[in-house]
């Protein structure tokens, strides 16, 4: 398989050095020579400079024998222009673009991006998505990441352990597996000062721990219960940025729970004024500057259970965050670009970071893949995915209870879906053809995952 990925920033130079890594002949191609450089250098992908638009740019990296084009550049208008030159000109069979503006995204349902006009087959949207996933987090209050899969059936739950007297704290995953009080979930990975691992059945769970866990959906009060969390789904929202995702998150909001009451901070005049008149009487924007104290206790900071901060500025996120914890506000959901600023987050009190390129390196490779595994969720861009896969007649998975077909270490199976009905897999589960089954992996062991699935060499092509 062969794909162009046009566009060398963070999220295109992590989408070419995963596919790379997965054995797939990746070209980047991008304007600013440094960046080609760096990719070229730095990963087993070929690097080509120039403009991703320009039909001479495109024929150099290879488009007349591309599967694929997946457009991340900087401006929607060069990711919309580069599919349609790698359409018409050259056949690619897929094309992927991600699109910012508002104005394009409403043109989604109308046919614009159908073969005949704009030929994209995927539209990612960041902001749509990263506010909906804000939103299922605000549903979870005492979850610092929310995920549905499997058709809603189960969810993947990332807990922070804070509170020494919770009932999971000292206990090794084989009891936590054989206890009933625990039924219904599954602990596939935890981060621990800042390192990430796949928890074998004798590790224990400890203080500070952040636990990512795949529960049936019915079952994530007791989940969360277990882990000490009995947060109330709050009742009040401050919203920090009133771009496409505070917009989004705001419509959102007001449309499914119009009982929450929600503030809306805007430093820029002009757009606090259009976003009022498109959310009406349901949300209060106020027009100021989110790290002025006297702003904050104007919308009543201290009384709301969550601050949710989404300018395009990674300080401006940080500090107001901060200030909001420290004047009464009881959580903070922050976005926050730079990669290097996370490790500080909770040691500044903020409960649960946004990455966008995280969130769209997870779309990509989700579309990507579309034979029996397909990618739903990514664990920290350097450490591995949850993916859902159908067991198929290939697998290698077949035939013999779990505990005795040797997963490797960076694999881990959180629930098998079987006729509709979610099983939480024991050791003497024994998987059938037909099965659904939420999996763990690390990176370094996807390829093989893929073969024990039965999935390898199964992508599209």
């Amino acid at each position: 398989m062969k794909v162009i990925v046009c566009g060398a920033g963070q999220v295109g130079t992590t989408i070419a050095r995963h596919l790379a890594t997965e054995g797939i002949n990746v070209t980047v191609i991008d304007s600013d020579k440094e960046q080609v450089r760096r990719v070229d250098e730095s990963h087993d992908v070929r690097g080509v400079v120039g403009y991703a638009s320009h039909p001479s740019t495109l024929l150099k990296a290879g488009a007349r024998d591309a599967d694929m084009l997946i457009a991340v550049t900087r401006s929607d208008e060069v990711n919309m222009v580069a599919c349609q030159v790698a359409y018409s000109l050259f056949g690619v069979k897929r094309r992927i673009a991600r699109l910012r503006h508002s104005g394009y995204l409403e043109q989604d349902k109308s046919g614009l991006y159908a073969a005949e006009h704009m030929p994209i087959d995927v539209v990612i949207s960041p902001e749509i998505e990263i506010a909906e996933g804000i939103a299922r987090r605000l549903r979870t209050p005492g979850a610092f990441d929310m995920v549905q899969m499997a058709h809603g059936l189960v969810v993947l739950l990332g807990i922070h352990t804070e509170d020494s007297r919770c009932a999971v704290i000292g206990e090794r995953l084989v009891d936590i597996a054989q206890n009933s009080d625990f039924e219904g979930m599954s602990i596939v990975a935890v981060v621990r000062k800042g390192r990430c691992f796949v928890p074998d059945e004798q590790d224990r769970i400890a203080v500070g721990d952040d636990v990512y866990v795949i529960a049936r959906e019915d079952r994530i009060d007791e989940v969360m219960a277990a882990f000490g969390h009995r947060e109330r789904v709050g009742r009040k929202l401050i919203i920090v940025g009133a771009g496409n995702v505070g917009l989004h998150l705001a419509m959102k909001i007001s449309d499914a729970s119009p009982n929450v009451d929600i503030k809306i901070i805007e430093h820029d005049l002009d757009r606090a004024e259009y976003v009022a008149g498109e959310l009406g009487n349901s949300v209060v924007v106020l027009h100021g500057d989110a790290l002025d104290r006297a702003l904050l206790e104007e919308a009543q900071t201290g009384l709301a259970e969550t601050i949710v901060a989404v300018t395009n500025d990674d300080e401006t996120n940080i500090f107001s965050s901060v200030l909001a914890k420290q004047v009464g506000c009881k959580r903070a959901i922050t976005l926050v670009n730079k990669r290097s600023y996370e490790v500080l987050m909770p040691t500044l009190g903020i409960n649960s970071v946004v990455s966008p390129s995280a969130v769209t390196i997870s779309t990509v490779l989700r579309h990507v893949r579309r034979g029996a595994i397909s990618a739903l969720y990514t664990l920290r861009e350097d450490f591995g995915e949850v993916v859902e896969a159908k067991i198929t007649e290939e697998s290698r998975l077949l035939r013999r209870p779990l505990d005795q077909l040797g997963l490797p270490p960076g694999m881990k199976i959180g629930a098998v879906i079987r006729e509709g009905k979610v099983i939480i897999p024991r050791f003497d589960t024994q998987l059938q053809v037909g099965d659904h089954v939420v999996v763990l992996v690390t990176y370094s062991y996807l390829r093989l995952a893929e073969a024990l699935l039965g999935a390898s060499g199964k992508r599209n092509g």
